[in-house]
């Protein structure tokens, strides 16, 4: 060996949803023994320095101890977390040392973090980082943990190892390692439960299934044991599948999120999620935060459902960090010297009790709690967060249903599945997007109003007090009400039926008046 030996091997960082390209360059030089990771290293990435070492003298190759050896993780400028990038220096160690050829090296990229007997455990973001790798059509060797994202990708060029020893034999020997096969497939798995479960609630049904129709996020108002969560639970259910597209920009969020399903099929990569957090969840988790920073809740419910039960008892400051993420569609996240944006294309489905008691049938007469308790409850709740909210729906209590005897329904999750698909579809076709997606300059467009409805609209809102955004969030699902009902124009009936899902609004009123 010469007085200085060289060797380069890429890989890639993880940069919020960005994989940005890391050359791993090693230098072997004359001198007393040392090994350095220069290029902005964490405390885990430096720890590598051991894990790399034991790696190797365990996987029976050469470690060169009277080396002088420095690791390079270029560009330097970019922080460097985790243990991401040990097998690419081992790779890399190995190559300066002669031990691999350089041509063998130069087409692929590396992931895997090294354990001390040299197997490989997965790491989290790999899918960002194999989209990126095939986009430079290298060959990405990975670890076997990582098998199930690498398999939602249907096109790619990449192979699993489980071990170094694995990695070195395929690069240089005939024990070549297998490429990854994409398993996705079109079926897609509903979750149990039927809308035909809740029994009676024909108003919040109907607003359920407007709100799958259009994407519009959705308040459900009324006291405990009404069904609020039940109906929640059952609006995954009516929504269609993701498209290919779609299904990867949600695998690659929980890819990030480093999910502990690593090993499940492939399939469950690519399904809608209902996301639940509980009420004493902090902002950084609803948002995303952390150094680096992470994808919180909004961000894993990305083309899926966010539920929100008991709305009043989250905090204030939690609740409107969502103003923002639901207008734009994305979360930015910055730390000192560092900044990320992850997705949030969420749809927001919320419940509460207006009253802090827990009674609430609809009038303030049937609360326990006085005017003033149920005011300062709800003040919680700013108005420019329930300006973004579509729909509040009363669930109240239903005697009557109780009276009844209760018999098996037929289904009707399937039926309105298709009619949910089809008007979807027919917003798609129309505009490219939903109705609940609509920007502000395209009402104009796409929800015209003749004078007598514009009319009877802006009456009513100077009536309920209510804001322009309101009256924009009215326009939208007025629209989608006449998509529903096949109709080219939105008529008064359609403006009538969406005004009557502002049940808090309307409460919020009678408290002003008191």
């Amino acid at each position: 060996m010469g007085s200085i030996s060289l060797a380069r091997v890429f890989t890639r960082a993880l940069y919020g949803m960005e994989a940005p390209l890391v050359t791993v360059e090693v230098c072997l030089a004359s001198g007393l023994p040392a090994f350095t990771v220069v290029g902005m290293p964490q405390a885990g990435v430096r720890e590598a320095r051991d894990r790399v070492r034991s790696a190797i003298q365990a996987s029976e190759f050469t470690f060169p101890r009277g080396s002088k050896i420095t690791v390079n993780l270029a560009p330097a400028d970019l922080p460097k977390h985790g243990a991401r990038y040990d097998l690419a220096i081992a790779i890399g160690i190995l190559a300066a040392d002669g031990q691999l050829s350089e041509s063998a090296v130069v087409s692929r990229e590396f992931y895997g973090e090294l354990t001390l007997n040299g197997e490989l455990r997965g790491v989290e973001g790999m899918l960002p980082a194999l989209l990126a790798c095939r986009r430079e059509a290298r060959e990405a060797v990975i670890p076997l943990d990582n098998l199930a994202e690498a398999q939602v990708i249907r096109e790619q060029q990449c192979v699993v190892g489980e071990s170094l020893r694995d990695v070195v034999e395929h690069l240089s020997g005939p024990h070549k390692l297998p490429l990854v096969k994409g398993e996705t497939t079109d079926h897609h798995v509903y979750p149990s439960g039927d809308l035909a479960d809740v029994i009676g609630q024909e108003q919040a049904k109907r607003a359920l299934v407007l709100a799958a129709m259009g994407g519009h996020h959705l308040l459900f108002v009324g006291p405990p044991g009404t069904g609020k969560t039940m109906l929640a639970q059952r609006l995954l259910g009516l929504l269609p599948p993701l498209t290919d597209e779609e299904g990867l920009e949600v695998a690659a969020v929980r890819s990030v999120a480093n999910f502990q399903h690593r090993l499940e099929r492939p399939q469950s990569w690519l399904q809608r999620q209902l996301r639940a957090p509980h009420h004493s969840c902090s902002a950084a988790a609803l948002v995303g935060g952390g150094s680096p920073p992470q994808p919180g809740e909004i961000s894993l419910a990305h083309k899926s459902l966010l539920f929100l039960d008991e709305l009043p008892e989250f905090s204030r400051h939690v609740l409107d960090s969502l103003r923002e993420p639901l207008e734009s569609g994305q979360v930015s996240i910055s730390r000192a010297g560092y900044q990320a944006k992850f997705p949030a294309r969420f749809q927001l489905i919320c419940a509460l009790n207006p009253s802090p008691c827990g009674q609430f049938d609809g009038t303030l007469t049937s609360a326990r709690a006085s005017p003033d308790q149920i005011s300062r409850y709800l003040s919680k709740l700013s108005g420019p967060l329930l300006d973004r909210i579509d729909m509040q729906v009363a669930v109240p209590r239903q005697p009557e249903v109780l009276k009844q005897q209760h018999q098996q329904l037929p289904a009707q999750s399937p039926q309105l599945r298709q009619q949910v698909a089809q008007v979807r579809r027919s917003q798609i076709q129309r505009q490219g997007c939903l109705n609940s997606e609509l920007k502000t300059a395209e009402l104009a467009r796409f929800c015209r109003l003749e004078a007598d409805e514009h009319a009877f609209l802006v009456a009513a809102i100077e009536k309920f007090e209510l804001s322009h955004r309101a009256y924009h969030r009215i326009l939208r699902l007025a629209r989608t009400i006449a998509d529903a009902a096949n109709a080219e124009a939105i008529e008064t009936s359609h403006l009538a039926e969406a005004l009557g899902y502002r049940a808090l609004d309307r409460l919020l009123q009678q408290l002003r008046s008191l």
